[in-house]
């Protein structure tokens, strides 16, 4: 028996969420706007990002090139190999970014060149004030328009405190009941049952009820006021309706990651099905990534992929963890053998460091969940272990130079 993953009533509330915010064609009209680099430039130097943005301008001019180390190495590519996108997470906002910019203008004439990694993941709660106040336009003017990264991918996490104000003004567009906690200071979150944080279950696994609502909104206005168009998931109920809330605007991606994706084969095939029931017409879907679980050999990423190829769903990059931070899994894991596996298969991957492997100070999953003051407090120590996150990625992009695996990195270092 084959039963709709979203019923008519959910159907309902999605579009009219949609139409609240002007529709699909609004919504990606103002995303493309906002990505522009005069744009944001233009409103943080109203709130006070000016000069840091035009000192990111002046360090991209010093950063090393990866055309430059291919033609003092000799380096040819062996196209029988498949291609690795490099990956980094952990871009906590603009003070840490633009510390990480430093190290890696840094790094030009040096034995070890840092390059920059083509996808960025950042873990930072999206607060009103984050969304706002300039900090997240800052990062995403320095990481797309300067560094040119290919994604920048934010983290909506269902339990971050918000207006009261806005709750109910959800319930009235949707029609439907969200069950949350007074705060104080107008302020409620939506309650959490699991774990029961701010913050949730593992970043806001937990999406009871109709919550997957809160999600969808919370991303809305995010790249509405910003230009973010590439969301990391924090649930299966997510998945499911964006792929139906995102179909007609092409603009906007989420990335499925390792908490909820492939450690085996039938996960996998179960989110090719979800794909496929909310496919746009070009043929593709509003995900964009998926993360194969840590657990995963390099034979089950190498199926996933030939799976993902039959399946005709177009358009989707699959990544593995080559390191990851101590606290978030088995202490010393390394996928760097099971890396080399996938691309000498043939076979395209995204290689992501959550850790550099030698778990450094901040190199944690807490250094995720800082408040704004700490954060700041700690942005260079912070921007240091987005550095050697970086550098680690290029030393395993020239190792992959060297064997003729052609790596992929962001456009800042071409």
């Amino acid at each position: 028996m084959h039963f709709k993953l979203l019923s008519d009533a959910d159907l309902k509330a999605i579009d009219a969420l949609k139409e609240f915010h002007g529709g699909s064609r609004v919504i990606s009209e103002t995303i493309t706007k906002m990505r522009d680099l005069g744009t944001r430039k233009k409103i943080l130097a109203d709130k006070g990002f000016g000069p840091m943005i035009e000192d990111a301008e002046q360090l991209i001019k010093k950063f090393p090139k990866v055309p430059d180390y291919e033609k003092k190495h000799n380096i040819s590519y062996n196209n029988k190999f498949g291609q690795g996108t490099a990956q980094v997470s952990g871009w906590q906002g603009a003070k840490v970014t633009h510390q990480a910019m430093k190290r890696i203008a840094a790094s030009a004439g040096t034995d070890e060149p840092c390059f920059v990694p083509s996808e960025f993941i950042s873990v930072v709660a999206l607060t009103d004030n984050y969304i706002y106040n300039g900090d997240l336009m800052a990062t995403l003017a320095m990481s797309e328009n300067i560094m040119k990264c290919s994604k920048f991918c934010s983290t909506n996490l269902i339990g971050i405190p918000m207006p009261e104000v806005r709750f109910q003004q959800l319930e009235k567009v949707t029609g439907k009941k969200f069950e949350r906690a007074d705060l104080g200071n107008a302020l409620s979150a939506l309650t959490l049952k699991n774990q029961g944080t701010f913050f949730g279950n593992f970043g806001g696994i937990e999406v009871a009820n109709d919550n997957h609502l809160v999600y969808l909104d919370g991303i809305t206005r995010t790249a509405k006021a910003n230009g973010a168009n590439f969301f990391l998931n924090p649930s299966w109920s997510t998945i499911v309706a964006v792929c139906y809330y995102g179909r007609e605007i092409p603009n906007l991606h989420i990335k499925i990651s390792m908490l909820l994706a492939t450690q085996n084969l039938m996960q996998f095939r179960m989110i090719l099905n979800i794909m496929k029931e909310y496919l746009r017409e070009d043929g593709t879907s509003p995900i964009y990534e998926i993360n194969v679980g840590n657990g995963a050999t390099a034979e089950t990423f190498i199926q996933c992929a030939k799976d993902l190829k039959a399946s005709g769903i177009k358009g989707i990059s699959l990544s593995a963890h080559i390191y990851i931070n101590p606290d978030l899994g088995m202490a010393n894991f390394n996928w760097t053998d099971n890396m080399f596996k996938v691309l000498e298969s043939g076979t395209n991957m995204t290689y992501k460091y959550e850790s550099d492997g030698t778990a450094r100070e901040m190199d944690t999953m807490a250094a995720y969940f800082l408040s704004e003051e700490e954060r700041d407090a700690n942005a260079t120590k912070i921007g240091d272990v987005i550095f050697y996150k970086s550098l680690q990625a290029s030393r395993d992009g020239i190792k992959m130079m060297k064997k003729g695996i052609k790596p992929i990195f962001g456009g800042g270092s071409y």
